[in-house]
C-alpha cells in the first residue's frame, strides 16, 4: 500500500486545504493501471486514507470527476473515461424539461440540469456514459456540441434589476438568452412583449446565452406566434436564401427541348384528385381497359428531377429540409413556391413534365406488367375527394361534363373494388381511428375541431399510390437499383406481449410471433365493440416506427415485402432520390447515391420526417389547449382512451381533445392499476375504469407550455358498454390537479447563483471543479459531489457559486408532509397520490 504519494498536484492542494488528499490527476493515474477499474475502498486504501474528513473529501472528489466527465462509474467501480465511450447523440428536451441524449442503436442517456446549460433542444453533441441515478439511468457527459440547431428563439422578455433576458417558451425554457440594455431600449422592447432573436454567443456551463433583437412581436396574438416560435425551437429552415429562389424562377414553362426524349401522355385524361385545400399536385391518375381484359394504370408524378440538380443550392436546401412540414393552416415547403405549387404542380390546362408509372393488371388485379419512363402530360381537371365521391354515388354533375374522364373515374373504380379484396387478402392493417382538421378564425385561433372522414375517393387514389411504390421497390430490386427502401418492421417482443395480454382477456388469442393476419383478426373481432377505437390504439401503439433504410426490409403494416416513396417528391426528398436513380438505371448512367452516402442519407431523412411530426404535433396540441381555456370548468362527455398508474386520458367525444383525470380525482376509494386489462379497479367500492368506458368531466386545468389537459371526474356514463347507475363518486373537484412539471415554471430562467432568490441571470466564471449539493441519499445510489468535509478548514474553496437555484426550504417540510400522508392513508389515493 502506498503510504505516501508523489502528487504533482501537491503544492496546489496544500494550498488550498489544510489536509489535503490526492488530486484529480493523481486519481486518474491510479485508475488507468487498473484494468478493471477500482471501487471506493480501493482507491482509499491505496492512498491510506483512514480518517473521517479525507475520506468524505475522497467521495466527493470522485464523485465531481464522474460529473466533470473524467471517470465513469459501472455499479461501484470507477474507470477512466476514453474516447471509445463517446457517442454522436441528439439533445432531446421534453415539456418537463427532462434532457436526454438520443443515441444511435443504444439506450438514451439522461442529462443532468448541468448538463443542459450547454445546449438547446435538437443539438448535436458529443457524450459520454457517466454514473447511474437514483431511479437506474445512465447519466451522460457532454464532452462537446457539435452543431446547434437553435440559431434564432421567440420568447417572452423579462427584468430583474435592470437585467433583461428572454424566456423561451418550450422545450428551450431552460435557457434563457440575455440582452443588453441598450438593445431592449433601441427595439423600443416592454417587459412581458413577444420577441424573436438571434443568438449571439451560445450557452456555456457558468455562463447564458446572449443575443440580439430580430424584431418586436408585441402586437401579434399567442396564436399567430406559436407556428414560428415552433419553427425556430425545432430549427426548422424556414427562409429561402435568395440564390435558391433566383435558381427557382429562372425555369420557364415546358418547352420542345424539354420534351424531347419523353412519351407525349397530353391526349390522355390524367387527373388530379385531391383535397379542397391542396395547393400542390404532384400526382395525377388515368385507367383504361385492356383489350381481352385487365386494366391499364398510370400513375403520373410531377418530375422535380429535372429541375433540381445535384450540387445546386436548390438541391443543398431541399436536402437540408428533407420534407414539407405541415402545420393546421400552414406549410413549410421543401421547394420554392415557384416549383412546389408552380412548374412541379400537376395544374389543370399546362403542360407538365412528369415521371411515370405504367402498369398492366389482371381482372383479379394483380399486376403483370409495369415500366417507368419520363413523359409530358396535361391535366384535363383538378378534382376533389368530395367531388368524385359524389360522383361515385350517382352525381354526375359532380365532376367536370367529360365522358373520357367519367370513363376513367368508372375504370378506376371498378378496379379499386378488385383491389380492396387483394388489400384483405394480404391482411393489410385497417385501424379504425377518427382524424379530425380545424377550421380557423383570421388570428389563427381554433374556430372548430371537426372529424375528417375517408371516402372512396380517398382510398382510390391511395390503392393507386400503392401500386406505383410496390412497383418502384420491385424495379430497383429487380435491377439492384441503390436506392431507399420505406421499411417498417415487425413489433418487438415486449410490445407484442403487452397486446397479447390484453386481447386475451378479450377472448381473442394471439401469438408471440404474430402475423398482419393475427392483426387484422383482432381488429375485425372488435370493430364493432362500443370500445374499438380504444381496443385498435393498443394495437397500433405496438407498432414499430418506419424509417428510411438502403437495405429492403419490407413494411410490415402494409403487408408488402419491399415498398419505397415514389409518389411524393414534391414534398419528399426521398422520392426525389428514387427518381434520380430510376432515371439514371433508364439511361445507364452512374447512380447519384450509393454506398455509405446512402446509409447516411437514410438517416437523416429520417430524422427530418421525425422532427417535421414532432413540430406539427407539439403546435396541433399547444392550440388545443389554447381552444379548450375558453371552456375552462365546463362539462363534456368523454371516452376513456389510455389507463396508467396514475390516471387515465379522456378523449372528449364532441372536440376531440385529449386530457387526463389524475387517479387523486377518482374519489375517496384507492384504486389498483392491472396493466393487463388496461384498468383501474377501486379496491374497496370496486368501482372500475377501463378502456372505453364513457365518462363526463368537468375541464380543470390547462398547461400551455405542457401541453396539457387536467380533467376532474364529474360521474361515470357506461362500464363495459353498460350503463353506470347510481351516485358519482366523491372527487376533489374543488381542488387544482397537481402539475407534473419537474421544475419550477418555465417562466423563471434558471439560476446560476446558488445564493440568489431572485430571477437575475447571474454570469459568474467558474473552475473545472464546480460541485453540486446533493440530497443525502444512500452512497451507493448518489454520485457525490467535492466539498471538503465541514470540520476540514478551507484555505481557499474547491468550488465557486453555482448557477443551480438555491433550495427552498420549504420543500423538505413537503416532503415530510406526504411521507406522513402515505403511511396515514393505505385506503385512499384521494390524499396520498395527489402529492405523489
Amino acid at each position: 500500500m502506498m503510504k505516501k504519494w508523489n502528487d504533482p498536484e501537491a503544492l496546489l492542494e496544500s494550498q488550498r486545504y489544510d489536509n489535503p488528499i490526492p488530486s484529480r490527476t493523481l486519481i486518474s493515474s491510479l485508475v488507468e493501471k487498473s484494468d478493471q477499474g477500482m471501487t471506493y475502498d480501493d482507491v482509499a486504501q491505496a492512498f491510506q486514507l483512514e480518517d473521517e474528513n479525507s475520506l468524505e473529501a475522497l467521495r466527493r472528489r470522485l464523485g465531481a470527476m464522474i460529473r466533470d466527465g473524467q471517470l465513469i462509474r459501472i455499479g461501484q467501480t470507477y474507470q477512466l473515461c476514453n474516447d471509445d465511450q463517446e457517442y454522436d447523440a441528439l439533445v432531446d428536451i421534453n415539456q418537463r424539461g427532462q434532457g436526454f441524449a438520443v443515441i444511435k442503436d443504444r439506450d438514451d442517456l439522461l442529462l443532468s440540469e448541468r448538463e443542459l446549460r450547454l445546449v438547446f433542444n435538437g443539438d448535436r453533441i458529443r457524450v459520454r456514459p457517466t454514473s447511474i441515478d437514483r431511479r437506474g439511468r445512465t447519466q451522460g457527459f457532454i464532452t462537446e456540441v457539435i452543431k446547434h440547431q437553435v440559431q434564432q428563439v421567440i420568447g417572452e422578455l423579462c427584468e430583474h434589476e435592470g437585467e433583461f433576458y428572454v424566456q423561451p417558451s418550450a422545450p428551450n425554457t431552460h435557457q434563457p438568452v440575455t440582452l443588453e440594455k441598450e438593445l431592449v431600449e433601441h427595439a423600443g422592447l416592454r417587459v412581458g412583449d413577444a420577441v424573436r432573436i438571434a443568438i449571439d454567443d451560445y450557452p456555456t456551463r457558468e455562463e447564458f446565452a446572449t443575443g440580439h433583437v430580430i424584431k418586436s412581436m408585441a402586437n401579434q396574438a399567442d396564436t399567430q406566434i406559436i407556428i414560428p416560435a415552433t419553427i425556430l425551437e425545432y430549427g426548422l429552415p424556414y427562409e429561402f436564401p435568395q440564390e435558391v429562389i433566383a435558381e427557382a424562377e429562372k425555369f420557364k414553362e415546358p418547352s420542345a427541348r424539354d420534351r424531347k426524349n419523353r412519351v407525349d401522355l397530353r391526349d390522355l385524361p390524367l387527373v388530379t384528385i385531391d383535397g379542397e385545400d391542396a395547393r400542390d399536385f404532384d400526382d395525377a391518375v388515368y385507367a383504361e381497359k385492356r383489350p381481352g381484359g385487365g386494366y391499364r394504370v398510370i400513375v403520373a408524378i410531377a418530375d422535380v428531377s429535372h429541375y433540381v440538380n445535384v450540387g445546386k443550392p436548390l438541391d443543398d436546401e431541399a436536402q437540408q429540409r428533407g420534407t414539407s412540414v405541415y402545420f393546421p393552416h400552414y406549410v413549410l415547403p421543401m421547394l420554392p413556391e415557384a416549383l412546389s405549387n408552380g412548374l412541379c404542380s400537376l395544374n389543370p390546362d399546362v403542360d407538365r413534365l412528369c415521371m411515370v408509372c405504367d402498369l398492366n393488371l389482371s381482372r383479379a388485379g394483380r399486376v403483370t406488367k409495369y415500366e417507368f419512363y419520363p413523359a409530358v402530360m396535361h391535366s384535363q381537371a383538378r378534382l376533389t375527394y368530395t367531388q368524385v365521391a359524389q360522383y361515385l354515388a350517382g352525381d354526375s354533375q359532380a365532376i367536370v361534363n367529360n365522358a373520357a374522364i367519367h370513363k376513367s373515374i368508372n375504370t378506376l373504380f371498378q378496379l379499386y373494388q378488385t383491389l380492396l379484396q387483394l388489400r384483405e387478402q394480404r391482411h393489410a392493417m385497417e385501424f379504425e381511428t377518427v382524424e379530425t382538421y380545424m377550421t380557423f378564425d383570421d388570428k389563427g385561433a381554433i374556430k372548430e375541431i371537426l372529424p375528417r372522414s375517408r371516402n372512396d375517393a380517398h382510398k382510390l387514389i391511395e390503392e393507386c399510390m400503392l401500386l406505383a411504390n410496390v412497383a418502384a421497390a420491385d424495379f430497383a430490386l429487380t435491377n439492384d437499383v441503390p436506392m431507399l427502401y420505406r421499411v417498417h418492421e415487425p413489433p418487438e417482443f415486449s410490445r407484442i406481449q403487452k397486446v397479447r395480454d390484453y386481447v386475451k382477456l378479450l377472448g381473442l388469442s394471439f401469438p408471440e410471433q404474430p402475423t398482419q393476419a393475427d392483426y387484422q383478426r383482432v381488429i375485425e373481432a372488435t370493430k364493432d365493440r362500443i370500445d374499438a377505437t380504444s381496443i385498435h390504439a393498443v394495437l397500433l401503439r405496438s407498432m414499430m416506427q418506419a424509417y428510411y433504410a438502403p437495405k429492403n426490409a419490407g413494411h410490415y403494416g402494409l403487408a408488402y415485402e419491399a415498398y419505397t416513396h415514389f409518389t411524393s417528391p414534391i414534398r419528399r426528398y426521398p422520392d426525389l432520390l428514387l427518381h434520380r436513380a430510376i432515371k439514371a438505371k433508364l439511361a445507364e448512367k452512374p447512380y447519384p447515391l450509393q454506398g455509405a452516402a446512402l446509409d447516411a442519407a437514410g438517416e437523416h431523412y429520417s430524422q427530418t420526417e421525425r422532427r417535421a411530426d414532432e413540430a406539427s404535433r407539439d403546435v396541433t396540441a399547444w392550440l388545443k389547449c389554447h381552444y379548450m381555456q375558453q371552456h375552462l370548468g365546463e362539462e363534456f362527455t368523454g371516452v376513456i382512451t389510455a389507463v396508467t398508474d396514475f390516471g387515465m386520458f379522456v378523449t372528449l367525444s364532441d372536440l376531440y381533445v385529449d386530457g387526463m383525470i389524475h387517479i387523486s380525482q377518482l374519489g375517496d376509494d384507492y384504486f389498483v392499476y392491472d396493466a393487463a386489462l388496461q384498468r383501474l379497479t377501486g379496491q374497496h367500492q370496486g368501482q372500475v375504469f377501463a378502456l372505453g368506458d364513457k365518462v363526463v368531466i368537468k375541464v380543470a386545468a390547462v398547461n400551455l407550455e405542457e401541453r396539457k389537459l387536467d380533467f376532474v371526474l364529474v360521474k361515470q356514463v357506461s362500464s363495459a358498454g353498460r350503463l353506470v347507475r347510481g351516485k358519482a363518486p366523491r372527487s376533489n373537484s374543488t381542488a387544482t390537479p397537481r402539475s407534473t412539471r419537474s421544475r419550477t415554471a418555465a417562466k423563471e430562467p434558471q439560476q446560476y447563483d446558488n445564493t440568489s432568490t431572485g430571477n437575475k441571470p447571474v454570469r459568474k466564471k467558474r473552475t473545472p471543479t464546480v460541485t453540486d449539493n446533493q440530497p443525502n441519499l444512500p452512497e451507493q445510489l448518489v454520485t457525490p459531489t467535492e466539498d471538503k468535509p465541514k470540520k476540514a478548514k478551507k484555505k481557499k474553496s474547491d468550488h465557486v457559486a453555482d448557477r443551480k437555484p438555491s433550495k427552498d426550504k420549504g420543500k423538505t417540510k413537503k416532503k415530510d408532509k406526504v411521507k406522513k400522508a402515505v403511511k396515514k392513508s393505505k385506503k385512499s389515493n384521494a390524499k396520498a397520490r395527489a402529492e405523489d
